[in-house]
């Protein structure tokens, strides 16, 4: 049976391996320790799922519990997918978040999940990477 918890008090190695499994760790900086700690330890809102004593899914936030959620990382285990954890994951984020829209970019690999779920596509979206500059 799946349980799912609120916060980020977690155990690193453990997220760490989590991205690893579920094939996030391949655009997540999952070898720098450091910035994987600030990464969870920023997070305004994460939302995990256990399968027992496992982690097997999480979804990671930054919220002003008002008007915008931006829902960084969804994550879930490859073996514990397609059991409805990652639309669970993001109902909770939701539930918790108050007024807020959700917002995420979506992993190539997931872009037609979010419609299945209820989610839309936004035509707008726009980024600036950390080490690109404006002109």
């Amino acid at each position: 049976m799946i349980t799912y918890r609120l916060g980020n008090d977690l155990e690193l190695v453990a997220v760490i391996e989590l991205y690893r499994a579920s094939t996030l760790g391949e655009r997540r900086p999952v070898n720098d320790r450091e910035r994987m700690g600030q990464m969870l330890a920023n997070a305004s809102l994460v939302v995990t799922a256990w399968d027992g004593e496992q982690l097997v899914g999480i979804a990671r936030s930054v919220t002003d519990f008002s008007f915008a959620t931006y829902l960084s990382d969804l994550a879930v285990r490859l073996s514990h997918q397609k059991q409805g954890i990652g639309r669970e994951l993001i109902r909770r984020t939701q539930e918790q978040g108050g007024k807020a829209t959700i917002i995420l970019l979506s992993a190539p690999k997931a872009v037609g999940y979010y419609p299945r779920i209820g989610m839309k596509s936004h035509p707008s979206a726009w980024m600036l990477g950390a080490e690109e500059r404006l002109r």
